[in-house]
């Protein structure tokens, strides 16, 4: 059915597939899983960033969203989980 070039190019695809895998699909699998694991760990008195580079100190968690004060002043936001990109302070990028 197949000839020599045929079971080659098989194998080749079969190789890409699994490199795609490994090397793409999984790492970024595994970034999800712990992202939502963080973000549904939230808690009051947690210090976030979001994704837009905002600081602030989280006052209230809700099903999908957190409300955290931005500054002394006690300016709250309102911002949905998804859009939390860290938990602690950040020293660099």
């Amino acid at each position: 059915m197949f000839g020599e070039g045929g079971v080659s190019m098989l194998v080749m695809l079969g190789l890409m597939v699994v490199f795609f895998y490994v090397f793409m699909i999984r790492p970024e699998r595994k970034k999800k899983k712990a992202l939502a694991e963080m973000r549904s760990s939230l808690s009051a008195g947690d210090t976030i960033t979001t994704i837009g580079g905002i600081i602030g100190k989280v006052v209230s968690v809700d099903e999908e969203k957190i409300t955290f004060e931005t500054s002394e002043d006690r300016v709250r936001v309102q911002v949905a989980k998804w859009a939390i990109s860290t938990v602690g302070k950040q020293t660099s990028e």
